[in-house]
């Protein structure tokens, strides 16, 4: 059954209008009145789950449905992680993010690193993180995930690190780890072991400067590696996020 976000509030027996995107997206399948849909809000609070909908009406631009049951069902990762992630050239970031949500990333901060090849300021950078939740909503109805990543606005690691102190004292904060090819690295696995959330730091293309990666540790980020492969910027991330989630 087609899976539809609907960034609204969702209650058995009551008839919306689809948003904009669902609405094209139904149009475009050609489905007609008495049809089936599932319908998901994606937000972190609230009853999650999934609704059955049918359609009541086709319009040109616009489609009504009637909400139906609500399913309690969630596929979210067993431990929430959080990526830090260095942009990378356009489409290979489109890639990362479409990746991430499929894998069950909890949120994605575009990091705008010293050797990210794409900078983003103003309205383009406005445009960039509203294109890449776009992506992560089509990810989640494609996985059937409930709960949409919310992609966070760009920020350069020293803004990052003033926004989040490290909580020492605070043991159930998030552990925080650093993908890097230094010697003496520990392997992701070990450094991550236990249930709780990640933080979790990439670079992009050619990875992070190393005033990066002593700012990174000394802010509670410990350096943990993959293996002997260098993997590309955006392939490292989606192998951390599955060792991971499916750890």
């Amino acid at each position: 059954m087609p899976r539809f976000h609907c960034p609204a509030d969702l209650a058995p027996g009551a008839e919306i209008d689809l948003p904009p995107g669902a609405a094209r997206h139904v149009q475009v399948l050609r489905l007609q009145p008495g049809d089936g849909i599932t319908l998901f809000n994606g937000g972190a609070d609230g009853p999650g789950g999934e609704f059955e909908a049918t359609v009541l009406r086709m319009g040109r631009s616009d489609v009504r449905v009637q909400v139906g049951t609500h399913h309690a069902v969630e596929r979210e990762a067993p431990r929430a992680i959080h990526l830090l992630a260095g942009i990378t050239a356009n489409e290979r970031m489109d890639w990362l993010v479409e990746k991430a949500t499929e894998l069950g990333v909890a949120s994605i901060t575009p990091l705008v690193a010293e050797r990210s090849v794409l900078k983003l300021k103003g309205e383009r950078a406005d445009k960039k993180l509203a294109h890449w939740q776009a992506v992560a909503v089509a990810a989640c109805e494609q996985c059937g995930r409930n709960r949409v990543p919310v992609v966070h606005d760009a920020v350069d690691l020293a803004g990052w690190v003033r926004a989040h102190p490290q909580q020492p004292a605070d043991p159930t904060g998030p552990l925080r780890v650093l993908l890097s090819l230094r010697e003496g690295t520990r392997p992701l696995l070990q450094a991550a072991a236990g249930a709780g959330p990640v933080w979790f730091l990439s670079g992009p293309e050619g990875g992070l400067s190393a005033a990066e990666e002593a700012l990174a540790v000394q802010h509670g980020f410990a350096p943990t590696t993959l293996g002997p492969r260098v993997l590309r910027a955006e392939t490292a991330p989606l192998a951390a996020l599955a060792a991971l989630t499916l750890a």
